[in-house]
C-alpha cells in the first residue's frame, strides 16, 4: 500500500496545506495510507486528529540563538533523526512531503538518506531555511510564488503549483458582496496567525474604535491566539465595540466566504486562503519573520492591487492611526474594495491540490521506472 508522510508543523501555516493535500489524496479510488510527522504541539495534533489522520511525534527544535540553546538543539535533532529513520525503515514509507519549518527536517533527512522520494511544499515568496537546506535532496519544490526559484540553486526543480487550501471552490459568490439588492451585514476579520499577533491584538481594537463611524453595523471577528484572547476581549469591551474574539477559527471557508475585508499578517497560507475566497486585505507583515518573508509576500499582493500594505517600521505615526485611516477608506469606498476583490481573485489557485497530487504521482512513477521505489 502506498504510504505518504507529511512532515512538519509548528504553525498552522505550515500544517494546513498538508491537511488540504491529505484530504484531497484520500478521495482517490486507491486511498493511500497517510501519516503526519508532527512536533507535538497541541494545535497540530488537534487539527490532524480532527481531520481524521494518524500521526507520529518526531522531536525537533528551531535553530538555536544562544550557546545554551545549541546543546538542546543538537540533542533533540539527534533524537528526532533517529526516530524518523526508524519510522521510514519500519513503516514502508513510499514518499515524504516536507511542509516547511524546523518540524519537517528530521523526517525529510531520513527520507533522503534512505533514497525515499522527497517533495517540499513552500508557501512563501522566499523559501525558508528548511526548504533551502533540503531542496537539493528533493525531487521537486512545489510553491505558490515564481520568485522562489531565484533563491534556490539552479539544479533544484521548482514547480509553481499554488498553495493547497482546504476548500475546492474558490471565491464562491464573491460578487454577491456587492449586490445592492441583497442587503447583508458587512464583515471584517482580523487574522494574526495560529499563534496570534501581539501587534494586531493591541492595535486593531484601537484602530476600529477610531474608525467606528465607517464600520458602524459591521460584524467583527478577531483571531487572537491562545495567550491574549482575554486581553483582546477586554480591549473591545473598553472601546464599546461588539466583536467575536476566538483563539483560532476552525471553519475558515465559511468565515471568509462572508468577509468583506481582512486585517491580516502575510503568511503564505493565509494569503492563499484569502485569495481562494477573494477577500481584500490590509496586510501588516510580521516584522521578525525569517528573511522578512512576510513583507515579500505582501509586496506581491500589494503591487497587484489586491491588498493595502502597512509596514510598522516604515510608519512615521502610530499604527492604529494608519489602520483606522485605511479601514475607513476601504469601508466607505465600495468600488475600491471591489477592485481589490477582483485582484485578489486573480491570485486564487483552485487546482493547487490537483497540481501537487500530479507531481506526487510523477515522482513515484519516475522512481519506479528507475528501480528505486
Amino acid at each position: 500500500m502506498l504510504h505518504l508522510v507529511f512532515a512538519g508543523g509548528g504553525t498552522a501555516g505550515h500544517l494546513m496545506p498538508g491537511i488540504a493535500m491529505a484530504e484531497y489524496l484520500s478521495r482517490a479510488p486507491q486511498k493511500p495510507r497517510i501519516t503526519f510527522a508532527l512536533t507535538g504541539r497541541n494545535l497540530e495534533t488537534r487539527l490532524v486528529a480532527g481531520a481524521g489522520f494518524e500521526h507520529v511525534i518526531i522531536p525537533s527544535r528551531p535553530l538555536p540563538r544562544t550557546a545554551t540553546e545549541a546543546i538542546g538543539f543538537i540533542s533533540t535533532s539527534f533524537t528526532g533523526y533517529r526516530a524518523a529513520a526508524k519510522f521510514v525503515a519500519t513503516e514502508h514509507v513510499s514518499l515524504v512531503i516536507g511542509l516547511g519549518g524546523y518540524g519537517s527536517v528530521p523526517m525529510a533527512r531520513a527520507a533522503a538518506r534512505r533514497r525515499i522520494p522527497l517533495i517540499l511544499l513552500e508557501q512563501n515568496a522566499i523559501p525558508g531555511r528548511a526548504t533551502r537546506w533540503l531542496a537539493s535532496s528533493a525531487s521537486v519544490v512545489c510553491t505558490a510564488f515564481e520568485q522562489v526559484q531565484s533563491h534556490l540553486k539552479p539544479n533544484v526543480f521548482v514547480r509553481v503549483t499554488g498553495n493547497p487550501v482546504r476548500f475546492a471552490q474558490p471565491s464562491v459568490h464573491w460578487q454577491s458582496r456587492f449586490d445592492d439588492e441583497s442587503p447583508r451585514v458587512r464583515q471584517l476579520v482580523v487574522l494574526g496567525g495560529s499563534g496570534g499577533s501581539r501587534t494586531l491584538n493591541e492595535q486593531v481594537p484601537r484602530a476600529l474604535y477610531k474608525a467606528r463611524e465607517a464600520i458602524e453595523g459591521w460584524r467583527i471577528l478577531h483571531q487572537s491566539g491562545d495567550r491574549n484572547a482575554a486581553a483582546v476581549r477586554e480591549l473591545y469591551q473598553k472601546f464599546g465595540i461588539a466583536a467575536t474574539v476566538s483563539t483560532f477559527f476552525d471553519d475558515v471557508p465559511r468565515m471568509l466566504a462572508d468577509t468583506d475585508l481582512a486585517i491580516s499578517r502575510a503568511g503564505g497560507t493565509t494569503l492563499a486562503e484569502l485569495a481562494a475566497l477573494a477577500v481584500p486585505a490590509i496586510l501588516v507583515p510580521y516584522e521578525r519573520a525569517t528573511d522578512n518573508h512576510q513583507r515579500l509576500n505582501a509586496d506581491v499582493f500589494a503591487a497587484a492591487g489586491a491588498a493595502k500594505l502597512l509596514e510598522p517600521r516604515e510608519i512615521d505615526r502610530r499604527l492604529d492611526d494608519r489602520l483606522a485611516e485605511t479601514v475607513t477608506e476601504l469601508a466607505r469606498n465600495t468600488q475600491l474594495r471591489r477592485r481589490m476583490t477582483e485582484s485578489m481573485h486573480d491570485f486564487a489557485r483552485p487546482l493547487a491540490s490537483r497540481s501537487v497530487a500530479r507531481t506526487i504521482r510523477e515522482v513515484l512513477r519516475s522512481r519506479r521506472l528507475a528501480g528505486v521505489a
